[in-house]
């Protein structure tokens, strides 16, 4: 079944979105690398004698007069996710090019994969459920040291991030503020995660442990039954309701559509990686730091967030507490693409070069 391409990325928000990414439509000149990072302690008070932090980036680090780095910019994924999300067309074709707003000759472009995605240290290892429970404030931590310690950069143009990679944001804020010079978080909320929003999480990772295969973690098979459950939660958290109507408007379309997309995403899972991604949310909670942020942010939801919906009334009253931040929520339309509206840089590009002039 081929299905089509805005179907897969509007509905795989989390886990299944961003498994496997397509190839750009140029060929940029990404340098993988490696960090390893010596005695790594996370917050459980576990500990790894070497912590694997995996990277890409793009473009050539400047050296301002004082010396120090100064047209870094780092870009966090979500969930499921990994840094080569952003090679995507329809985000790096919209910014990385000659003149547009991260163009990689002006700009050295970081991405990451957090602690327990792509190439980093994740649970599949082998260490399986005797991996560190690490969280998200454990995932800024490794990452800051790849700054600090790989790169030597004391501090950045700009930090972006999408849904996890937008709360992890909000951590890097409060964690390190004034470290980034500009922040635009995109697809979150910066507080507890509660309601539905943890519920569905909790349904996901009890799903897969209630499934016999799953054996405590030590399954020598994926635990398929459990990960049709998770992937077909995550398949609904990230869908986009009105273009979804308008693409499917009969029963027959919409069931089509469906075929292969849940198989899609159990075939690139692991149970044990998945469970510790969404319960790395469990402590998340940047709401009564949020004065730490005073550099400019520009904050973007959109309203067809199933994860993040506007009718919460969360982000303005949350916006409120950073003296410099904007938030601005995108409208819900046919061509919206629900949660994964974030990927998509055409809805947010003006704003990305307003924030840029803004920090300036």
């Amino acid at each position: 079944m081929n299905i089509p391409s805005r179907t897969r990325l509007a509905a795989f928000a989390l886990i299944a979105a961003t498994l496997a990414a397509p190839a750009s439509s140029a060929e940029w000149p990404v340098k993988p690398g490696d960090f390893t990072v010596r005695d790594f302690s996370f917050g459980s008070g576990e500990k790894l004698p070497e912590l694997r932090q995996h990277y890409i980036t793009l473009g050539t680090p400047h050296r301002g007069k004082d010396g120090q780095i100064d047209n870094a910019v780092m870009v966090l994924h979500g969930t499921g996710g990994t840094g080569a999300q952003f090679l995507r067309p329809q985000f790096a074709d919209e910014l990385y090019g000659p003149g547009q707003p991260l163009d990689i000759t002006k700009y050295f472009i970081i991405l990451p994969d957090a602690i327990g995605h792509g190439g980093s240290s994740k649970p599949s290892d082998g260490l399986r459920m005797n991996f560190p429970k690490y969280d998200y404030a454990d995932m800024v931590a490794a990452q800051h040291r790849l700054l600090t310690e790989h790169f030597g950069i004391k501090r950045l143009r700009l930090l972006m991030g999408t849904s996890m990679g937008c709360m992890m944001d909000f951590v890097w804020g409060t964690t390190y503020p004034g470290v980034a010079r500009a922040i635009m978080p995109t697809a979150c909320l910066p507080v507890e995660l509660a309601g539905r929003n943890r519920m569905w999480r909790m349904m996901s990772i009890d799903a897969i442990k209630a499934d016999p295969v799953w054996a405590n973690g030590t399954y020598t098979t994926q635990p398929v039954m459990g990960l049709r459950t998770a992937s077909s939660l995550s398949l609904i958290a990230g869908s986009a309701p009105v273009r979804q109507q308008a693409d499917y408007p009969t029963r027959a379309a919409a069931e089509k559509a469906l075929e292969g997309q849940v198989e899609a995403s159990i075939a690139a899972s692991d149970a044990n990686d998945v469970i510790y991604r969404l319960d790395a949310s469990r402590n998340y909670n940047p709401a009564p730091l949020l004065g730490r942020i005073t550099v400019p942010v520009t904050w973007i939801n959109s309203a067809d967030d199933f994860i993040n919906p506007p009718g919460l009334d969360i982000a303005p009253r949350e916006a409120a507490k950073m003296p410099n931040a904007k938030f601005i929520l995108i409208p819900e339309t046919a061509e919206g693409r629900g949660h994964s509206t974030h990927t998509w840089a055409k809805f947010w590009k003006a704003d990305l070069v307003e924030l840029l002039k803004r920090s300036e």
